[in-house]
């Protein structure tokens, strides 16, 4: 990299928004950051070239290029190069919803995260600054629309040394979500068949799920049963609704139906009758 761009958003045009940029940029690190209060915004510090040493939470991170960094606001931290040239790109945000999103994205947690070179976050920051330079955006409000893209590719694509990607534990999880959708409408099809599909641990299997879907394997299969008779309630008319559970994988009806109710927060009967 030969040239070094920042751009920073006036704080008086983003206060309003729910996620803001703050700064964004590309820089040559020559020296030791120490931040002994941290940052008042969310900042995100990734490598583009040589590595550098960063230090949170009484941790010693090792950050190659292909991986980054989130610190939450005024969390102490201090980074360095590793070597004699440390080329990064960084993005500060802030914003009301700022810490939700991230919880909600499994994000808020400050340990290094990285990804495979051909990944959508390869050069990611990069085509944000473009956009960013060119772009009449005087509210910020495109620039903010990219961060929490970025957030979301972050999310997608990104691991940790704990985690896989969501993209990549959904790949482990295709044989079952293949198996499931065959088998969705056989009551006696279980968390035991579930694991033989799979061949690994209830632990693992579980937290495979939590990862890519945000609930168990349990919760995933009684929703695809449902998303079923949906399409069914919906498709074919003349079926009677106790017809419709057991195709579903349903016991009895009483149980469809009062499953049915508690996801969609109405009886089979009623939500066959929106669309008429």
């Amino acid at each position: 990299m030969q040239t070094y761009r920042r751009f920073a958003i006036p704080p008086g045009q983003t206060g309003h928004l729910p996620l803001f940029v703050e700064t964004i940029g590309t820089v040559r690190e020559e020296g030791k950051i120490a931040r002994a209060t941290g940052y008042p915004y969310y900042h995100w510090l990734q490598t583009l070239s040589g590595e550098g040493i960063f230090v949170v939470d009484g941790r010693k991170y090792s950050l190659p290029a292909g991986s980054g960094i989130l610190v939450p606001p005024e969390t102490a931290h201090m980074y360095e190069p590793a070597a004699e040239a440390w080329e990064t790109a960084y993005l500060t945000f802030g914003g009301t919803a700022a810490a939700a999103m991230l919880i909600a994205l499994g994000l808020i947690e400050p340990v290094p995260v990285r990804w495979e070179k051909e990944s959508p976050l390869e050069g990611y920051l990069e085509r944000m600054l473009d956009r960013i330079e060119a772009d009449d955006d005087p509210f910020g409000l495109e620039a903010s629309a990219d961060a929490y893209r970025f957030l979301l590719t972050m999310r997608r694509h990104g691991r940790s040394g704990r985690q896989d990607s969501v993209e990549r534990a959904s790949e482990r999880l295709r044989p079952l979500i293949e198996w499931m959708d065959l088998r969705y409408a056989d009551p006696d099809a279980g968390l035991a068949d579930m694991r033989a599909v799979l061949g690994m641990p209830p632990s693992t299997m579980n937290e495979l799920f939590r990862r890519a879907f945000g609930q168990s394997p349990y919760e995933y299969f009684i929703d695809l049963r449902i998303r079923k008779a949906k399409e069914m309630l919906i498709g074919r008319p003349q079926e009677k609704v106790a017809r419709v559970a057991t195709l579903a994988g349903f016991r009895d009806t009483s149980h469809f139906v009062a499953t049915f109710r508690r996801k969609t927060g109405l009886p089979p009967d009623k939500f066959r009758q929106l669309y008429k």
